[in-house]
């Protein structure tokens, strides 16, 4: 999404992975940390996804605010996603497809989503006059955030006013409804993220 954002034509592509073993297989034999995301640019390979985003963001010479301050608390925002909430990863893994999934409550999962609550209010609060995004116009944050939002499309979250409008104007978005299309289409699942009732 970052990089039709930043109007790179980096394309993505899934080379015939397939389910369960073979999928992992598939993975390690392209990825030096065996996981996903992954980049291949020319020679380059770019394994993660917040090196990605700023590979791409550089490339495009955008992707960040404007404002100094701004651009620091993307960065810790980003920061954060990448290496926090993983109460909410492993209770509520990413399932762009999936809706009205219900899952037992959790009290550390719960911490986690109130804590990403208080951060997206903060940032559209503090930053977001310019536009709908969390710092106004569209950025890297947003990018590292998608996932989370999905994950509340999926398994329902109890937001605030400014956090659930957030999550309102990225499930508009075209790129992210794209994706989710593409989910839909996926004619595999992944079985430790078809979770919930």
């Amino acid at each position: 999404m970052m990089q039709q954002r930043l109007r790179k034509r980096i394309e993505p592509s899934i080379n015939g992975v397939s389910a369960g073993t073979q999928l992992q297989q598939q993975i390690a034999a392209l990825s030096p940390t065996r996981r996903v995301p992954i980049l291949r640019h020319g020679a380059l390979l770019v394994w993660d996804s917040q090196a990605i985003c700023e590979y791409a963001s550089e490339l495009a010479g955008a992707g960040w605010p404007e404002d100094r301050e701004a651009r620091a608390v993307a960065r810790s925002a980003c920061a954060e996603m990448h290496s926090g909430f993983e109460a909410l990863r492993s209770q509520w893994p990413m399932n762009a497809r999936a809706t009205g999934r219900r899952t037992p409550p959790d009290a550390a999962r719960a911490a986690d989503i109130a804590r990403i609550d208080q951060l997206w209010t903060d940032c559209r609060t503090r930053f977001g006059v310019r536009g709908p995004w969390l710092f106004g116009d569209y950025s890297v944050a947003d990018a590292m955030y998608a996932p989370v939002v999905l994950r509340f499309r999926s398994y329902g979250a109890q937001l605030g006013e400014t956090a659930a409008a957030y999550v309102s104007t990225a499930l508009a978005d075209t790129h992210l409804q794209s994706w989710i299309a593409a989910a839909v289409a996926e004619p595999w699942t992944i079985g430790y993220s078809e979770i919930g009732t």
